[in-house]
């Protein structure tokens, strides 16, 4: 059951990323929800059943609109090849449906509430696989679009996922509002420059993985827990401690360099206000990751922890996080980008 699961995922994202036909993209998209249902109802509890039906309703909205939007535009334009949404009603229908795919502001209501309903290993499964069949269909109907239309989605995007954060003591909630401001960098630009997005939003990816595996392996689900890693992990500690902050965007960290490319094509194209919007914005995410980064730190030894320890098992460390923590760390695999 768990292999069929799992190529259920992995056929219908590929069969989304090589689509022509807005048909074909739909059905892509309606096998990955599928899919994914099983996954996030595997926990026999009420809360992870909840997490399914909010999942299963928003996704089926943003589908039917979707369908909507495509049929439209073959109307009017006669047209269903996914390149060509030349209708401006369509290509706005477009951008709502995938914005409540992915959980972008205004429509990201659902994505706090679901990961805070699954497990981890679920939740690293929708904040970046999930992802990828949406951004692919942005990039591809980029064209069409309008910086008008996109910016004030990002801007909003980054200001709502930096503000939710800011009040959680839930790392799978304060995770999805990372995820949420993320998104928004991606959005603000992807009309300007598609590369710069999606290099943007595979480097979120990148770090976000090992992260999520990390707190896995050391059961963390809290701030609170995050206190005792220390004592159980003290390397993982310093990994998560570095993966925190290169999320925020700081220098020389990998993080930083699509923020520094993205704030650049947008002065570039005379979107200065919007850029030091973002910048300014950016700022709010930044509180939250220095507070888990000062929660991971501060309690190191000879520091007696605040809490009681969490009976943990002698850490497993994944070795997808072996492979992908010095990507997400250090600037050294986009340096070209840089240079050119």
């Amino acid at each position: 059951a768990l292999f069929m699961i799992t190529l259920g995922i992995i056929i219908s994202t590929l069969t989304v990323t090589s689509a022509n036909h807005w048909l074909t993209a739909w059905l892509g998209l309606e096998l990955n929800m599928i899919s994914i249902l099983p996954v996030i109802t595997k926990q026999k509890h009420p809360r992870s059943t909840e997490a399914a039906t909010k999942y299963f309703l928003t996704q089926a909205m943003a589908s039917a609109l979707m369908l909507f939007s495509s049929t439209l535009n073959a109307w009017q334009t006669g047209s269903w090849d996914i390149t060509q949404l030349n209708n401006k009603l369509s290509c706005i229908l477009m951008i709502s449906a995938l914005t409540m795919k992915m959980g972008a502001a205004p429509a990201h209501f659902w994505l706090p509430e679901v990961l805070q309903g699954s497990t981890l290993t679920t939740t690293l499964l929708i904040t970046t696989w999930q992802k990828i069949a949406p951004i692919t269909l942005l990039y591809m109907i980029s064209n069409h679009i309008q910086s008008n239309i996109l910016l004030p989605i990002g801007l909003l995007s980054i200001l709502v996922g930096g503000w939710g954060g800011i009040n959680q003591t839930q790392l799978r909630k304060m995770m999805a509002y990372s995820s949420i401001a993320h998104l928004g960098w991606t959005m603000a630009v992807i009309s300007i420059a598609p590369n710069i997005a999606l290099t943007n939003i595979f480097i979120y990816m990148t770090v976000s993985t090992p992260f999520f595996l990390l707190l896995t392996s050391s059961s963390s689900k809290t701030l609170q827990t995050m206190t005792t890693t220390w004592a159980h992990a003290p390397t993982a500690t310093i990994i998560m401690m570095l993966l925190l902050l290169s999320m925020a965007g700081l220098p020389p960290l990998t993080g930083f360099t699509p923020k520094l490319l993205i704030l650049d094509k947008l002065v570039m194209h005379k979107l200065t206000p919007a850029a030091t919007t973002m910048a300014i914005l950016s700022l709010l995410s930044l509180t939250f990751y220095l507070r888990t980064t000062y929660l991971l730190a501060s309690t190191t030894s000879p520091t007696t922890t605040q809490s009681t320890t969490l009976w943990r098992l002698k850490p497993n460390y994944h070795q997808i996080t072996t492979i992908l923590t010095p990507i997400a760390l250090f600037n050294i695999t986009i340096l070209p980008a840089l240079l050119t």
